[in-house]
């Protein structure tokens, strides 16, 4: 068996010779250049460690120089010199030939590819859970600074494209699955371009090209995971994207004036304020990926996203909830810059954290991350006028509760009011060292190098 292998090892070995590989050239190119190098240091070592090859080209350099000690110098630094330029343009041109097949445009960007490559994988590990575009956003931020990221993602949307492919084909709503994906992706415009088309007439009028092809991967391999892990190959992703249960869960709101309604359409729409929020079936379970993701975490975050319908549902999946409290790593929640429409209206600050207390305990979250934000006027009208506003900070009321509190600036302009993703990436990563300086998982150099980054953008 042992030998089998070894013949195995050989013959994969062998494949670096087949042709039109664009490597040999440049290996033989960097093989001459240490010739060249050793040649060169044995003219410089006036025959001490010579060989018979490199005592006659000594002395044929003798012959041509008239044996001048200088002129001797001068022309072995030159050839130690050259050796040298050959050798790093010979191995700069194979790994350009293997990065031009495996990531075709970076050819010029070799050695930060690669660094960043490797730091990245050295970078903190993160979860982030909830849905919408709020996590999308916040993953597209944090993948310019880890590439251990995990994306637990809610599967209570009814909606859309999403909500017809679920009632049609009895998949899990792709939608908020597919946006991560994207934000996760090596070459996110491309596939962006690719996976965001959406029909415009036809059978497949208001579908999602994106999620057609999660629908089809689930039919064809019988798993919604299964088609998540195909497309993330494809994707090149820097992290992993679970939905929180493989159950098919329906959200059902309870209100305050004793009404109820089932479905994520119709509490978006309901007006009144919840009480409490279920979900069923009440048994489904997570899946042992996400399990683990959050077990080997350094960081949990929940948000930004829809209270109601994109960050509490995940923490009625009760694996997921015991799990998050459990672990040492610190929780935050990212709070909404505005209240929405019928779920919020009038939330402040530390209404937000009583909801996510009521619904998953007070042992799971331990910091609140809240915006303080100058919006222009001309934008806050538009908001009232649809019945958002802005959500009131009180750092008082929500460190009564026990956690801590911190605050940043995200709003960075225009007629939507969102987190910008790097400097809401930044704030999150500078809160992960103050309640988590290092630790067994972070490295003492690894965070001096992301604490320096963090300083440079």
């Amino acid at each position: 068996m042992a030998k089998k292998k070894d013949r195995e090892k050989f013959s994969e070995a062998l494949k670096w010779l087949y042709p039109n590989l664009g490597v040999k050239r440049y290996f033989l190119l960097a093989v001459l250049g240490i010739f060249l190098l050793a040649l060169g240091l044995a003219v410089l070592s006036h025959g001490d460690i010579l060989s018979y090859l490199e005592f006659y080209f000594r002395e044929a350099i003798y012959f041509l120089t008239g044996g001048t000690k200088v002129l001797m110098t001068v022309i072995g630094i030159v050839i130690s010199l050259g050796g040298l330029a050959i050798i790093c343009f010979g191995f700069k041109k194979m790994l350009t030939s293997v990065i031009n097949v495996l990531l075709p445009g970076n050819e010029d960007k070799v050695v930060d590819v690669i660094y960043a490559r490797r730091q990245l994988k050295r970078g903190p590990k993160i979860v982030v859970i909830g849905g919408g575009t709020g996590l999308s956003a916040l993953l597209r931020g944090l993948k310019a600074y880890t590439s251990n990221l995990t994306a637990i993602v809610t599967v209570g949307d009814d909606g859309g494209s999403s909500g017809r492919l679920r009632r049609e084909l009895g998949v899990l709503p792709p939608g908020d699955v597919r946006n991560c994906l994207l934000a996760l992706a090596e070459k996110e415009d491309i596939m962006e371009d690719l996976f965001s088309y959406r029909f415009k007439s036809g059978t497949f009028e208001g579908h999602n090209l994106g999620n057609l092809f999660l629908a089809g991967l689930a039919e064809r391999y019988g798993d919604f995971q299964k088609s998540i892990e195909h497309v993330g190959k494809v994707f090149a992703l820097k992290g992993e994207v679970y939905p929180s249960t493989l159950s098919q869960v329906t959200l059902e709101a309870y209100f305050e004036d004793g009404r109820s309604v089932n479905g994520e359409t119709a509490i978006r729409t309901t007006p009144g304020k919840i009480k409490y929020l279920r979900i069923t079936p009440s048994d489904c379970e997570p899946l042992p990926g996400a399990l683990q993701a959050i077990e080997e975490a350094d960081l949990v975050v929940l948000g930004p996203g829809s209270l109601y319908t994109s960050i509490i549902p995940n923490i009625l999946v009760k694996g997921l909830r015991d799990k998050i409290a459990e672990v040492q790593a610190p929780c935050v929640y990212v709070c909404n810059i505005m209240t929405e429409p019928g779920e919020t209206e009038g939330f402040t600050v530390s209404d937000h954290l009583r909801a996510i207390i009521e619904h998953g305990g007070r042992d799971l979250v331990d910091a609140v991350l809240a915006a303080k934000e100058e919006i222009p006027r001309r934008v806050l009208e538009r908001y009232l006028a649809e019945g958002a506003e802005v959500v009131r900070s009180d750092r008082a009321a929500v460190e009564e509760l026990g956690v801590n509190y911190f605050e940043g600036t995200f709003y960075t302009g225009g007629d939507v009011v969102r987190h910008n993703p790097e400097l809401l990436a930044k704030e999150l990563l500078r809160i992960l060292f103050r309640l988590k300086p290092v630790s067994e998982r972070i490295a003492v150099v690894d965070s001096y190098l992301l604490n320096r980054k963090l300083k440079e953008l």
